[in-house]
């Protein structure tokens, strides 16, 4: 696993196809959750609210991938249907808009949990 000093070099050490995907994501995430410290965990971008994992997103070769945790999954499953799923991962394919509606809503949910 190559290692990141931060997600603007993850973000540059990608395909530029994915990179635009990436830095659409960031911005969800940040106007989603603006009191939220970047950093890299697990050699992947990631947001992190009150000393904790809040979210992490990722650029792999057929897909972007976000990870919410599982209750993020498993609480918005309804909406996720048209992506790959794992009990904590979203799988978004490359040729596919980001729904980044869906991506705050989910931030914000992960918030809340966060909050209590």
């Amino acid at each position: 696993m190559k290692a990141y000093k931060d997600i603007d070099t993850y973000i540059k050490a990608q395909p530029e196809h994915v990179q635009v995907l990436l830095r659409q994501m960031r911005l969800a995430i940040q106007k989603a959750a603006p009191g939220a410290e970047e950093a890299i965990r697990y050699g992947i971008p990631t947001f992190r609210f009150r000393d904790k994992n809040l979210v992490h997103f990722g650029g792999f070769k057929d897909h972007v991938s976000f990870f919410p945790g599982a209750a993020g999954v498993a609480v918005f499953e309804k909406e996720l249907v048209p992506y790959k799923l794992s009990k904590g991962t979203i799988q978004f394919p490359l040729d596919a808009k980001i729904p980044l509606s869906l991506i705050t809503k989910i931030v914000k949910f992960r918030l809340g949990q966060s909050s209590t």
